[in-house]
């Protein structure tokens, strides 16, 4: 029973989190009920059984445990009757609603990416609170130290609590002046899911799921080219998830995979969003990615054009210069130029002292120099790559080419 309820908290506590925010309006009083929902499954559920829909039964008793509270705390009687009527929906649909339960997760995201809010704060609080992601997960993502994540989340906070920015997804003229920071949050979202910063797994299928779950909300919401790619670009990359581990948990890479278990329904959906008339213009951030990721798709049964790969990460970095895209286009230049010149690539980078905590700078530096027969620097670089390397599948893959450094001719 308590591997159930842990299963259950892992998977479904954001979405009950994000539905106590907005029945009690604040995000400290959803949080301690969320606790108090939780602390009072472990005592019943093994004594009742689990309840017929889990979900509204945590949200009612996180609901009722928050009334309860106030109703013990002296300074809040004068106000009580206000405070229990906002906890009492005037809507007749039931807590649980599953319907409601997602749109509650995008609102939350808008509000977490409200203007008010500093752009940095409003990505960190949105991956915190409503994804559920360590403060080290998200320190990860944005390569900075975890209390700095910490500091941004807890100002965040005070801010909407300060402001009493409202709990709701904004109006149609309003949204695309929030979209390309909630686009961001989905991204990041998936980014972590596709591949875990820490941990035994390589793939969070729930993360993955969630974030292309949302990407579809929002393009409902509002049709956008970017939203759009975004959506494409997820849905081919998950396409490759049950080819990126071995049977035994192995790492596989992109060339290894055995093309013939990508979800072929995922490709042709993410194919079809990519071939679709856009609104014109220059190519954006995700449709960029997504057309890249489309070359792959399309090269499963065939040979990958790399050319045209780099000439995509070209146009990415003027759309959007970021030393991790220049790492990815270090791997494209080199199939098409050899490893000295991806090798180039990375070394520039490094020598801005850019990435140099990233094992991913330090392994591809390492296979570049083993494809160079410079041995020796290839397992320094190995070796560097694996000190900075937190997921388990990772270590071991690494661990395995420096072991194939000694049989190297």
């Amino acid at each position: 029973m308590q591997k159930l309820i842990e299963d259950i908290y892992r998977s479904q506590s954001r979405k009950v989190l994000a539905t106590l925010i907005r029945l009690l309006g604040d995000f400290g009083r959803a949080e301690e009920a969320l606790h108090d929902a939780f602390a009072e499954a472990m005592r019943k559920w093994p004594r009742d059984g689990v309840p017929g829909n889990p979900f509204a039964w945590l949200i009612s008793t996180g609901r009722f445990r928050a009334i309860d509270h106030l109703r013990r705390r002296s300074r809040f009687e004068a106000a009580l009757t206000d405070v229990e009527d906002s906890l009492y929906p005037a809507s007749d649909a039931e807590p649980g609603d599953m319907s409601l339960i997602e749109d509650d997760m995008l609102r939350l995201i808008f509000t977490c990416c409200h203007p008010m809010i500093p752009a940095d704060a409003q990505i960190a609080m949105s991956l915190r609170e409503i994804c559920g992601l360590t403060t080290e997960e998200i320190a990860h993502a944005f390569l900075i130290p975890a209390p700095t994540v910490a500091q941004r989340i807890v100002r965040a906070k005070n801010r909407i609590r300060v402001a009493a920015i409202p709990y709701e997804v904004p109006g149609k003229t309003e949204l695309p002046g929030r979209l390309e920071q909630v686009l961001h949050v989905i991204y990041l979202v998936f980014n972590e899911g596709y591949s875990a910063s820490s941990g035994a797994r390589i793939v969070r299928a729930d993360l993955t799921s969630e974030a292309i779950r949302l990407c579809r909300t929002l393009l409902a919401l509002l049709p956008d080219p970017e939203v759009s790619g975004l959506l494409a670009l997820m849905l081919l990359q998950d396409s490759r998830r049950a080819a990126r581990q071995s049977a035994s948990g192995e790492l596989v890479l992109l060339a290894d995979q055995d093309h013939s278990i990508w979800d072929g329904e995922m490709i042709r959906e993410g194919l079809a969003l990519i071939d679709a008339p856009t609104l014109g213009g220059m190519a954006g951030y995700y449709r960029l990615q997504a057309a890249i990721a489309a070359e792959h798709a399309r090269a499963r049964n065939g040979k990958t054009d790399w050319h045209h790969i780099v000439q995509l990460y070209d146009l990415l970095l003027l759309a959007r210069p970021s030393s991790i895209i220049e790492l990815n286009r270090s791997v494209a230049v080199a199939m098409c130029e050899g490893p000295a010149a991806g090798l180039a690539i990375v070394d520039a980078i490094l020598s801005r002292g850019e990435l140099r905590d990233s094992h991913l700078a330090h392994a591809a530096r390492a296979d570049f120099l083993r494809q160079l027969k410079r041995l020796p620097d290839a397992r320094r670089a190995y070796e560097h790559a694996l000190e900075l390397c937190r997921q388990a599948p990772e270590k071991a893959f690494i661990r395995k080419r420096i072991s194939e450094l000694a049989r190297e001719p």
